[in-house]
């Protein structure tokens, strides 16, 4: 059957014929004919309340006032919004707002951005002529985050219904009655102690200065704001950010239409870019010399760098030469650090810190799919008929990712969560099944087993789009069940009822770090593909998300920022796309994959690579084996590190370039929808910092090339020649989508059918082994902070709210080591050992320690090997065993 069209509701208002779709408030139809009426209770992505008044408007017809953003839009109507009566009920209703409202403009944080004052002056009211009303409530800014000043509070609900319906926290809700009503925590407690995640999108909402930036260093209206993208996790939030002289004095959403983000951020995209005025930032090229840092000029700079460059090829051949490119610099600075690597030293060893996320499972994935991909719009997720989220916990690494899955299941979507410890998410989903960590792969073993068995799966899509079935349905019968559920350590029942809610539905599957660092992370892919291959959920119909952890870890990989791909990103193998790159960049490119970021670090070691270039990366501090790393590095007879700090990693360099931050440069985010996004420089890179590609363009001049680019538009024209999925960056200038990524899956692609095969073999896993080590660390991201915490880590605000890391513990293992909240523990293995503050968690599996990312210099990591990741010593970066005990 075909779509059902609405009839347009035709009314008059004002005097104007308008049209809109039935179901529209009086207040929408009004808006999009370009007619204002006031509100101070009205936002586009909340449900209307209708607390105001202000948007009362008349009805002819009958002399009814009535409120626009609740009265729905009738055929016939007529209305009127601006009558003399209406603007009396309106001038009276701010009169007693302002009556209550304290007499503190001047002072007010929010500034002339007020909505209040602006309405007031709209309506020509200076002041509100009646006895003052003082409404004395709480003021508090204990926290670094939001100061709450509720004297100020007009009661729009704004706020609860951000925090109710778009982050889905509810930490906050109206208490009291009357003239005392105020929104308030639980108990009333200060936030901080309270469900509250910072978020801020309630400060972004909140009218008037009730809520507001907890700052020391500016208050009132910034001197500019521009549009710019988050810097921090995968989601590539659309941000407005105000700065007044060379600094970010505030953030909040754009509130374009069509972002990612809408009205909402995190608490990282809302309160950390204070890391940007760190005493840590580098100003100056420095040179080190036997009297240690000597500033030196960009032209001395940039010709040291290229002539010891070209002096180690010439001397010790391309592959003595490493490139660290970074997940973190634009999808322009990433095309150009591989290709002068290529083109100029002839060398594949280049990659980026995509790889600690997980880069290698997700490579087999490619070689499976194909050009299908799986870069979807998270919006699309409600349309899925259940979501199955696996070793991810949106809620802390991608919160805008987390808001849209619980979004999704508070309006009724079934969620199932396979994770070994539960989430932000589990208080909302239908089934947590707690696997032993890194046994997903009997988990979905057993869950493919009891949904075939019962004939659960869509045999039509399995027929028309799929290889392989009736091969991997007979492997697939031969595993016993309950050994299955015994290696996952999950009850049969909770896979059976997991299976039955799953039964013919369309699986939207979420996948975060958690599988693709573990050590069979390549398998679980494999295994959820066929899962989504069973169920018909490719495409329009479900899909795979793939949680990306750094801002442009998909874009650098498009971008050829891997060892092995080049732009596309299209593997080294594929001779035709090679031949083609060669053409369009006139040289020879090896056939040979390179070196990752692990075997550059080994290659180091033994003496083999001589020099090494790292833009935008810090691996002292984000790598395990720290002083393995440092051995490595005191080898290299040249290393330069292009970045925005003083880091561990600058302090071993030769030659230091002060790179510019998100907010001090132009370029493009490629986020984990495949939404390419461009931005503009909101400040100025400080001192004499420079833009990462304009280093680049100067440089790879002083390396032979003909001419400059001189700008991001002649960059991006030719990436949209080598890479023709990113031609919407060249044509548009403003972003777009990645060419094909958001297209729907039918089975043809490119006017070529398209049948994905069944995995040929089924892996299980093994059932944990004995350990001398008792305990099972699980490693994971707080909202506070990012990777490895180098910039969060200089933020004022998060250092200021967590300032020490913690470590996790269940109340029954609290009980049995003698410890209490606040204790220390010392976690130790075979490869280091961390002290850490514990927090009891009650929800907490007996025998596990929850170990974060981030705090104290990433500390975290000391207690893994490092090695490459799918390599015969790797035992995976999401969790290891240790011992633990009372300090």
């Amino acid at each position: 059957m075909g779509a059902t069209v609405l009839e347009e509701i035709i009314l008059k208002i004002d005097g104007m014929n308008v049209s809109c779709l039935p179901g529209s408030s009086i207040l929408e139809a009004a808006k999009s004919a370009g007619i204002t009426i006031p509100s101070l209770c009205f936002h586009p992505d909340l449900k209307p309340f209708g607390a105001c008044r202000l948007c009362l408007v008349e009805e002819i017809s009958s002399g009814r006032l009535f409120a626009s953003c609740v009265t729905p839009a009738a055929p016939g109507m007529v209305i009127v919004t601006n009558s003399e009566r209406i603007q009396k009920h309106r001038r009276n209703i701010v009169r007693l707002m302002m009556a209550e409202h304290p007499e503190s403009c001047l002072v007010c944080s929010k500034g002339n951005r007020c909505e209040l004052r602006e309405i007031a002056a709209a309506l020509g009211i200076g002041e509100s002529r009646l006895y003052p009303m003082p409404n004395v409530k709480s003021f508090e800014q204990v926290n670094p985050f939001i100061v709450r000043d509720l004297t100020k509070c007009i009661l729009c609900s704004k706020c609860i219904r951000v925090d109710h319906e778009l982050v889905v926290v509810g930490a906050v809700d109206y208490n009291l009655r009357g003239f005392k009503s105020r929104p308030a925590t639980l108990h009333d407690l200060p936030l901080e102690n309270s469900s509250c995640t910072f978020c801020g999108s309630c400060v972004s909402a909140c009218p008037t200065g009730a809520l507001s930036p907890n700052t020391d260093t500016f208050v009132g209206t910034p001197e500019r704001e521009s549009i710019s993208i988050c810097g921090f996790c995968g989601v590539g939030c659309s941000l407005l950010m105000g700065s007044a002289g060379d600094s970010i004095v505030e953030v909040n959403p754009s509130g374009k239409s069509d972002t990612v983000n809408g009205s909402t951020l995190c608490v990282k995209g809302h309160f950390a870019y204070d890391f940007l005025q760190s005493q840590k930032r580098l100003n100056y090229p420095l040179l080190r010399t036997d009297n240690g840092w000597e500033r030196i000029s960009w032209s001395t700079a940039l010709e040291l760098a290229g002539s010891k460059l070209l002096e180690i090829k010439k001397e010790y051949g391309p592959t003595s030469l490493a490139f660290l490119g970074s997940s973190k610099c634009t999808n322009e600075e990433n095309y150009l650090f591989q290709k002068m690597a290529r083109l100029f030293f002839g060398t594949n060893n280049v990659d980026s810190g995509g790889y600690l996320s997980g880069r290698f499972a997700l490579q087999g994935l490619s070689d499976r799919l194909g050009r299908v991909s799986l870069r979807k719009p998270l919006s699309s997720i409600s349309k899925a008929s259940a979501i199955l989220v696996l070793g991810a916990d949106p809620t802390q690494s991608a919160p805008v990712a987390g808001y849209y899955i619980k979004r999704a299941a508070k309006s009724g979507l079934p969620l199932v969560e396979i994770n070994p410890r539960k989430t932000g998410l589990s208080s909302l989903a239908t089934f947590h099944l707690g696997v032993v960590p890194s046994t997903d792969l009997a988990a979905l073993a057993a869950i493919a087993k009891c949904l075939a068995e019962q004939g659960w799966i869509d045999h039509a899509f399995i027929d028309q789009c799929t290889t392989g079935f009736q091969d991997f349905y007979s492997k697939l019968k031969t595993l016993e069940f309950n050994h299955l559920c015994a290696i996952a350590g999950i009850d049969p029942e909770a896979i059976k009822g997991t299976c039955e809610l799953l039964a013919g539905k369309r699986i939207a599957f979420v996948v975060g770090s958690g599988i693709l660092r573990q050590k069979h992370g390549p398998h679980v892919l494999d295994a959820i593909v066929d899962l989504a291959l069973m169920s018909g959920s490719l495409g329009d119909r479900g899909g795979v998300y793939i949680l990306a952890r750094e801002c442009n870890e998909m874009g650098s990989w498009d971008m050829g920022s891997a060892p092995d791909f080049l732009p596309g990103p299209y593997p080294l193998s594929d001779e035709e796309k090679r031949k083609q790159i060669e053409r369009l960049w006139k040289t020879k490119i090896s056939p040979d994959p390179g070196l990752n970021m692990i075997r550059i670090v080994e290659e180091a070691k033994k003496g083999h690579l001589k020099a090494l270039y790292i833009m935008g990366e810090n691996p002292l501090r984000s790598l395990p084996g720290e002083d393995r790393i440092k051995r490595a590095f005191k080898k290299l007879e040249f290393l330069i590190v292009q970045d925005i700090f003083q880091n561990e990693t600058t302090e071993m360099a030769d030659l230091v370039m002060p790179g510019a931050a998100v907010t001090e440069k132009a370029g493009s985010f490629t986020n984990l929808e495949g939404r390419i996004q461009c931005f503009e420089p909101v400040v100025k890179p400080p001192g004499e910092a420079m833009p990462d590609w304009e280093i680049l363009d100067s440089l790879m001049l002083l390396l032979g090339q003909s001419q400059r680019y001189g700008s991001l538009a002649r960059i991006r024209k030719e990436i949209a020649r080598v890479v023709p999925e990113y031609f919407a960056l060249a044509t548009e200038g403003i972003g777009g989508w990645v060419k094909g990524e958001t297209a729907l899956f039918s089975g043809e692609h490119g006017g070529e059918e398209i049948r994905i095969p069944f995995s040929r073999r089924i892996e299980i896993g093994q059932q944990a082994k004995e350990s001398s080590l008792s305990m099972r660390v699980i490693f994971g991201s707080t909202r506070f902070h990012m990777g490895s915490g180098t910039r969060t880590g200089r933020s004022r605000r998060i250092t200021r709210f967590c300032p020490d890391g913690f470590a996790e513990i269940s109340a029954h293992d609290a009980e049995s080591l003698g410890l209490q909240e606040g204790d220390k523990i010392r976690i130790k293995n075979q490869n280091g050992s961390v002290v850490k503050k514990i927090k009891v968690n009650r929800d907490q599996p007996e025998g596990m320690v929850f170990l974060p990312w981030g705090f104290d210099n990433n500390d975290a990591r000391v207690l893994i090997h490092l090695s490459q990741f799918g390599g015969p010593d790797f035992e995976g970066w999401n969790s290891c065993r240790a011992n633990v005990q009372k300090v």
